[in-house]
Formats: structure tokens, C-alpha cells, sequence
């Protein structure tokens, strides 16, 4: 487990809602579309000229660029590359359409993803090792986050420019706090049975009857974080051992499913909640159907925008001695194999990137806030100079708002990830359907993690294999 101290979507709805269906897709894409054969840096790497001339054509596929922090970047990084001719394929990552691409030897000449995709795609070969563009390039791979570093790079092949970075922190709302008698230790994970009794002290109803969800503590996707928060790991530093059925992982899926029995269970939990304005000035907080939960940290921004009246309250999530912690995520920029345009898709990655961009993007949403007469929260980049400077940028909105962003770039110091490996989609796949199973009652958490457990391991297996022996 990677941790980082001073350094400083998949989509929203599919972090708000679970990525069951989404991990699914991409483990049978991934398994099931060989694309080429991954290689180390040398003859498979990206290949880079520092004295070319910039021109042709640069597709993008992953990235759409809507708004004041994306067009800002995008702009800077046209004028950096001059005369190539940049077109952005509207709408977000399709993998097999990707897989395609590459396959039938047309790629994109760059792709923007998730980073816990970058380990299978660079396994099967469809994204290409980036040394030759970072020493031509001079990329400073030292500005940017250890943990988002880690996330791209495969066997000390480094696949991916990281760029947002995404952390959680508890919200909650402090006036079902105050009445329920209890305070932000009591939901921010450091005290697991104090916040199992906080849990039951805030809700209200039970089984189809709910009015009040106490604590959600957002399974599946979230045991990562709570298997860090007691000290464990789900898979080894380099990639290689899994780890679903350690003491951690079973203690902290059976706490959290604990949570949700005490609501009357888990289809009546999401069933509510599901039901709720996520995005709306009708949200949870809002309407005080909701005491706490960890949430990314973009969400405080949505909050903040549609009802900054609501009742908040901010802290880390913190782990069982404490200590503030978050589960890095966020996106990357990757070169893929058979591009005909290497340079230029070089001079994007560092561009959108780079310290300029992230403060011209930091300049654009400020001025926007300001037109609304808003605060500027900030924004969470994988670089970390600068996230330093965006956050001297940020405006104050009052409290609560003022703690949360706090709160948020606490987070943001205080990082894990999970290694870069050749089966992510197939280890995350294991691990959502052993949880599923426990949500649904099928079967004990001893059980469910256990068979996860064997079957994530056999895809690190093959999977490490294939990429040792140059086969797919």
C-alpha cells in the first residue's frame, strides 16, 4: 500500500451508485480483446524526437473538456502544440471501442482514463511505456502525487500522466448530529463501535419504513478505504498478492455490513437513498434524511453550489488510531500502442499537466465563482506544486465550507492506492462480487472473501505470467 504525506470520475454517478456493472464490462473487455503484447522501456516504449516538428493530427479519446477547468487546459495545450490539428472524441471512455482501435491498428493518438485501468490496458499491450517521452519531453515526474505515480506504473514502467486526483472525507449533517448527541469522532471512522452507535442513535425507521439513514458507509466500493483505515491492504506493494480474505478485510466488511442491518439492510438502505436529489438543492443533507457518510471530495463542491444553507459538517475520514486518511484516485493521460503521433501526444500529456495549466484553470473557475458570487473551493490535481498554489487561490465561503476545504486538502495529504497491476479489473470484479454477495445475504464475509480471494489472486497469476513470458 503506497502513502504519501507531502505530496501535497469514473463518472460521479458511477462513484455515487457503486461500479459493479462497470468493473464487470471491463474485466470481460479486458480478458477477452487481446490487443498486442506489453513491453519494457526500449523498443515498445513510446517513441519521442525532441526535434520534430509538431503537426498532423492528435485525436483524444476519453476526454470530453466542457467546462472552465477543462477548456482553459485545452486551450493552453492547443497553443502549445501549435500547428497539429487536435480533435477530442465527444463522450466518455468506451473501453471496447478502444480495445478496437487498437486492435485494428487505428488508435487515438492519446487516451484519457481512469488510473486504475492503466495496469491491465498496459499489460495487454494497448497503451505503450512513456520513458522516451518523459527524458524528451523533460517531464518532472517529481511534481506530481506518489500514490497517483504508483497507480500508472507497471513493473517500473511508468504508462500514464496523472492529472485530477480524487480523496474522500466525511460529511455529515451536524444538526442530526447535535440531536442524536453525537459529534464528528463518532462518524469518522476512528472509533469503529462508537460509530456503529452513532449509526443507531441517528436512524430513524428501519426496513422499507426508513426516514433517517444513519451512517452509510458506501459498500462495495469503499472497502478499500476501510480495509487501509485499520491497517490492512488488499493487495501487495508491488502488484502481486492479493490479500481479500486478511483479518482487516473481513473485520471491516463485517463492521460496515453490521451498519446497514442496523437500517434494516442494504436493499432497504440503497433503496432510500437512491431515491434521494444526490445532485438537487432536494439532497440528503438538505432534507435531513442523512447523518453521515464518506463522500469524494467533489461532491462538497456540489453541495456547496446547490444548498449552501445546508446543516454541514467536515472531517478526514480517519483511521482506526486517528490519523486522517483518503483512497487516492483520478485520471491519467496514456499514449497507446501504434499511435502515429507520438510528439505531439507527448506535449499534451505535459501540457494539461503542467503547473501553468492547473493555474489557468484555477484562474477560470475562480472568476466564475466570483461572477456567482460563489467561493472557489479549489481543486484537487495530481501535481502536486500545483495543488500547493491552487490552494493560496481558494476564497472563503463561510463555515462550514471554510472546514470542509480544509478537511479536503488534509485528505489530499494523506493518501493510499493500490498498486498498478495486470488483472485491476479482474481483482476489483472479485472484490465487488464478494461484498455483493454479504450485501445480499449469500454468503458469510469468511466465505465471500475467501473465494474472492482465490480468484483474484489466480488472475495476478496469469496475468504477471503473461506479461513476464511476452504472451497474451
Amino acid at each position: 500500500m503506497t502513502r504519501t504525506r507531502r505530496t501535497t470520475r469514473r463518472s460521479a454517478v458511477a462513484k455515487m451508485m457503486g461500479t459493479s456493472a462497470a468493473t464487470a464490462a471491463l474485466a470481460l473487455m479486458l480478458g477477452g480483446c487481446a490487443v498486442g503484447t506489453g513491453g519494457s522501456a526500449g523498443e515498445d516504449d513510446a517513441d519521442y524526437n525532441a526535434d520534430a516538428e509538431l503537426g498532423g493530427a492528435l485525436s483524444v479519446m476519453g476526454f470530453s473538456g466542457v467546462d472552465e477547468v477543462a477548456t482553459s487546459r485545452v486551450e493552453l495545450a492547443e497553443a502549445e502544440l501549435g500547428d497539429v490539428d487536435v480533435k477530442l472524441i465527444e463522450g466518455d471512455l468506451d473501453i471496447q471501442q478502444f480495445l478496437s482501435a487498437v486492435a485494428s491498428g487505428e488508435p487515438p493518438e492519446l487516451l484519457y482514463a481512469d488510473r486504475d485501468q492503466i495496469g491491465s490496458l498496459a499489460a495487454r499491450g494497448a497503451i505503450l511505456p512513456l520513458q522516451r517521452c518523459i527524458d524528451g519531453e523533460g517531464i518532472d515526474m517529481s511534481q506530481y502525487r506518489e500514490s497517483a505515480v504508483d497507480q500508472v506504473t507497471l513493473d517500473g514502467e511508468v504508462y500514464g500522466i496523472p492529472e485530477f486526483n480524487q480523496v474522500q472525507v466525511t460529511m455529515a449533517n451536524a444538526d442530526l448530529l447535535k440531536a442524536a448527541g453525537v459529534d464528528l469522532d463518532d462518524v469518522n471512522g476512528s472509533d469503529r463501535e462508537a460509530m456503529t452507535a452513532a449509526n443507531r442513535a441517528l436512524v430513524k425507521g428501519g426496513g422499507g419504513s426508513l426516514e433517517v439513514l444513519g451512517v452509510d458507509p458506501k459498500l462495495p466500493e469503499f472497502l478499500p478505504l476501510w480495509v487501509a483505515a485499520s491497517g490492512g491492504s488488499l493487495l501487495s506493494d508491488d502488484g502481486r498478492t492479493a490479500s481479500l480474505d486478511s483479518q482487516e478485510a473481513i473485520d471491516s466488511l463485517t463492521w460496515a455490513v453490521g451498519m446497514y442491518d442496523d437500517q434494516g439492510g442494504f436493499s432497504a438502505v440503497k433503496a432510500f437513498r437512491d431515491s434521494a436529489d444526490f445532485f438537487g438543492e432536494g439532497n440528503q443533507f438538505t432534507t435531513n434524511v442523512l447523518g453521515a457518510m464518506p463522500m469524494e471530495q467533489w461532491y462538497l463542491n456540489v453541495l456547496n453550489d446547490v444548498s449552501p444553507d445546508a446543516p454541514m459538517a467536515f472531517d478526514t475520514v480517519r483511521t482506526t488510531g486517528g490519523e486522517p486518511i483518503a483512497f487516492a484516485g483520478g485520471s491519467a493521460w496514456a499514449i497507446p500502442t501504434g499511435t502515429e503521433n507520438s510528439e505531439a501526444a507527448c506535449r499534451w500529456a505535459k501540457a494539461m499537466t503542467s503547473v501553468e495549466a492547473w493555474r489557468a484553470a484555477a484562474d477560470a473557475r475562480l472568476a466564475l465563482r466570483e461572477a456567482d458570487g460563489k467561493p472557489f473551493t479549489g481543486i484537487l490535481t495530481g501535481n502536486t506544486v500545483a495543488d500547493e498554489e491552487i490552494e493560496g487561490m481558494v476564497t472563503s465561503g463561510g463555515e462550514p465550507w471554510d472546514s470542509g476545504v480544509r478537511v479536503m486538502y488534509d485528505a489530499n495529504e494523506h493518501t493510499v492506492s493500490m498498486a498498478a497491476n495486470p488483472a485491476d479489473a479482474e481483482f476489483e470484479q472479485a472484490m465487488q462480487d464478494a461484498v455483493n454477495r454479504v450485501l445480499n445475504g449469500d454468503a458469510t464475509p469468511e466465505d465471500a472473501l475467501a473465494e474472492a480471494q482465490a480468484t483474484a489472486q489466480k488472475a495476478l497469476d496469469d496475468g504477471w505470467q503473461k506479461l513476464e513470458d511476452g504472451t497474451e
